[in-house]
């Protein structure tokens, strides 16, 4: 088993920590509110520090999951941060959705010091990560990988390499390119189905067992049709990954109007007050034009 630092105990982290735990690891924790940390001792037992610095300090892998570019700089690269606590040989593992910049930026000033570094953005949202189900999407060394995969499969039921630094992030940004546009033509195909007074739970119920069938359909649409959308993924931070995904298309000259559009969406549905509605509130939108 390892000695494993976590750092960022949100929506996401809180349960993978504890699903750490759970398999028999020695965990030790790290959360700007130390109310969360403390909370999380409660629950599952282990430690929590006051600095990134402290958690990381005697740890073989060190696990990062906040909320942007900036905070992971903040919690590793800090004075109190967990680089100035790692050791040569250790590992760290960033499940941050963030950019690929970073990811190549951390594992070169790891690399320095003898230290290791992968990218592994995740997906299956806060369900996912409560039932330890999440898919982890890595970019770095194999023989690192191989290395941690038994301490990532605590909380995945799928992580692979996609490449070296960078790809698991340029994978995750695939995936919420993808999410997009599928939540987009639900969120269209519910609008049209209430418009032209169809049943729209008959609707889906019937249509999910042919080619239109998707994870957004099975597990979204009974909540937008109520108009509830207090479940899974906020579009603050589904707007926070499109940027990052539609800064990387402008460099890399890949064309994205569909994304870029769906964008625009969630920048009407932030207006009407939805920050931190979940995804599929793409249909309150349309909705509110309807009415």
């Amino acid at each position: 088993m390892a000695k494993v630092a976590f750092i960022g105990l949100g929506v996401m982290g809180f349960p993978m920590a504890g699903h750490l735990v759970g398999k028999g690891h020695q965990v030790t924790v790290y959360n700007r509110s130390q109310e969360k940390a403390l909370k999380w001792v409660e629950t599952h037992g282990g430690r929590s520090c006051t600095t990134p610095r402290e958690a990381a300090e005697g740890q073989e892998i060190v696990i990062t999951c906040v909320g942007n570019d900036d905070d992971l700089r903040q919690v590793v690269l800090g004075e109190q941060g967990a680089l100035a606590g790692m050791a040569p040989g250790a590992v760290l593992i960033d499940h941050t959705t963030a950019s690929a910049d970073v990811a190549r930026e951390l594992a070169a000033l790891l690399a320095e010091q003898g230290m290791s570094f992968l990218d592994a953005p995740v997906s299956g949202g806060q369900a996912g990560a409560e039932n330890g189900v999440l898919t982890v999407m890595v970019g770095g060394e194999q023989g690192v990988f191989d290395r941690v995969k038994p301490v990532i499969t605590a909380y995945a039921r799928c992580a692979e390499r996609l490449g070296d630094v960078g790809a698991g992030q340029l994978t995750k940004m695939v995936n919420q390119i993808c999410i997009a546009g599928v939540v987009q033509g639900l969120a269209e195909a519910l609008h049209f189905a209430r418009s032209a007074g169809l049943d729209g739970e008959k609707v889906v119920e019937v249509i999910s067992k042919g080619a239109a069938q998707s994870w957004q359909m099975e597990n979204r649409y009974q909540s937008m049709w109520q108009g509830k959308y207090d479940f899974g993924f906020a579009i603050d931070w589904m707007r926070k990954d499109l940027a990052i995904a539609l800064e990387e298309a402008r460099r890399n000259g890949s064309q994205l109007p569909m994304t870029a559009l769906v964008d625009q969406f969630y920048a009407e549905v932030q207006a009407m007050g939805g920050n931190r509605w979940d995804t599929s509130s793409l249909l309150a939108r349309l909705e509110k034009t309807r009415n």
